[in-house]
């Protein structure tokens, strides 16, 4: 669900507004799931949390991927945008030594149209392996 004023004026459409969704995991501090600003959609980095749980999966970036791409995907669902409308990814992975098991999963949710990306190996919360946060466009 997307929560924005009924009025459709011009300057109503490019007003910003939150997103959520129970499909994807509840922010769990002072920050938006996503938020959409004009024709814009920015989603806040997601991890491999499942939303009925609201605890990390497995343990191994595979699993790590797909869950957070599917999170992505519910959120972008919720804003009426879709994965192919994504522009931008940035991604952090807890060790560089997991790119390429990354790359094979996240390559699955694109037809060949990738977005532009950011991937870099840092230090991320404990069991996450991966986080994954999009810009995605939509006219």
């Amino acid at each position: 669900m997307i929560l924005t004023p009924t009025n459709t004026d011009n300057k109503m459409k490019n007003m910003k507004a939150p997103v959520f969704t129970e499909k994807a995991p509840k922010p769990v501090g002072p920050y938006n799931q996503a938020v959409k600003a004009g024709k814009f959609l920015f989603v806040s980095g997601q991890l491999a949390i499942d939303p009925k749980e609201g605890k990390i999966v497995a343990k191994n970036v595979t699993l790590q991927t797909r869950q957070v791409m599917e999170n992505i995907k519910s959120i972008l669902e919720a804003a009426g945008y879709g994965l192919k409308d994504i522009v931008l990814s940035n991604v952090y992975l807890s060790s560089m030594a997991l790119f390429d098991e990354f790359n094979k999963e996240y390559a699955k949710y694109f037809d060949n149209e990738f977005p532009a990306r950011a991937t870099v190996g840092t230090e991320l919360k404990a069991d996450v392996l991966v986080e994954v946060s999009i810009v995605a466009y939509r006219d």
